[in-house]
């Protein structure tokens, strides 16, 4: 199975939440008023788009209906999935122009970085970059563990210490040993954090700017590890831990698990930041750069021209 076959399975849940209302609605109704607008931005509202994104999407749509003179329910449905394909913006990939490039990842406890990193790490290598990846959540014995598996089945050097020692110190090795071995890519773990916890957010802001001083010069990624299932608390942490660490972009994870894929939407049109990667799947290869031609084509269930 194709990553976009993966995709369209993975946003089945998604689908039947928010396509299969909006067939319902479209189907349910014989012209294109208030009520109907009404009842599109409630749907909107219950499938974790949010208020202030389900808002705008109707209002461009109600724009879209009066300029393009549609007359006809069953257009509307072409209209939404372009109009969503446009808030999600410009595919935005990760920058590795130099040598080495580093990608610090962060989020809350259960988002999935451990796992993604394993992932991410296994696709780079792939493509045949030299990958190191630095253990710098020493909060957790258990955490370090899971990283050093993943990163033997994916084919990658680890530098790791020992359970409650200094992140920064994990953070200035890795990068001497990733200069030494002439290392494409380091990806930084990092602690698990509530969002809401001050002193946790203090805390990843003083790694953020160890990590953006011991990179100086290299093409740094920020990127927030956000689980899909969380829906509209997935904006929130994004809010929060943009403001600690000042993101360059998202990898949505467990995107087949959930109802609530659309997230996805008030991510880039409320905080303007680029969606990067998603996950579909469990396995190591369940990874890929986020495109949102396909999302959106898979969300309405249609195929890619290519």
């Amino acid at each position: 199975m194709g990553f976009f076959e993966k995709l369209k399975a993975g946003l089945t849940k998604t689908k039947s939440s928010l396509i299969d209302s909006i067939n319902s609605l479209i189907q349910g109704s014989s012209r294109i008023d208030d009520d109907f607008f009404d009842e599109l931005e409630e749907t909107l509202i219950m499938s974790d788009i949010g208020g202030k994104t389900s808002e705008k999407i109707v209002s461009e749509l109600k724009n879209r209906v009066k300029e393009e003179k549609i007359k006809d329910t069953g257009d509307v449905k072409a209209a939404l999935k372009e109009i969503i394909a446009g808030m999600l913006g410009e595919d935005s990939r990760l920058d590795l122009s130099t040598k080495p490039s580093v990608i610090l990842v962060i989020g809350v406890n259960g988002a999935g970085k451990t796992t993604t990193i394993g992932k991410l790490s296994y696709q780079l290598s792939k493509q045949g970059k030299k990958v190191l990846v630095a253990a710098a959540d020493t909060f957790r014995a258990a955490a370090i563990e899971q990283l050093a598996v993943w990163c033997e089945r994916a084919g990658v050097q680890l530098v790791r210490h020992k359970e409650g020692s200094d992140p920064a110190a994990v953070v200035y090795d890795a990068m001497d040993a990733a200069r030494a071995r002439d290392c494409d890519v380091v990806i930084i773990d990092t602690a698990g954090r509530l969002h809401n916890k001050k002193n946790l957010m203090n805390e990843l802001g003083k790694i953020s700017k160890i990590v953006h001083t011991k990179a100086e010069g290299c093409a740094l990624e920020v990127l927030l590890a956000l689980d899909a299932t969380t829906g509209q608390n997935a904006v929130n942490q994004a809010r929060e831990f943009n403001q600690a660490a000042s993101i360059t972009g998202i990898i949505l994870t467990k995107l087949d698990s959930t109802s609530k894929g659309g997230i996805i939407i008030p991510i880039a049109s409320e905080l303007g930041l680029p969606v990067k990667l998603v996950t579909v799947g469990e396995k190591i290869e369940d990874i890929q750069d986020f495109c949102a031609a396909d999302f959106a084509a898979a969300l309405f269930d249609e195929e890619t021209e290519d």
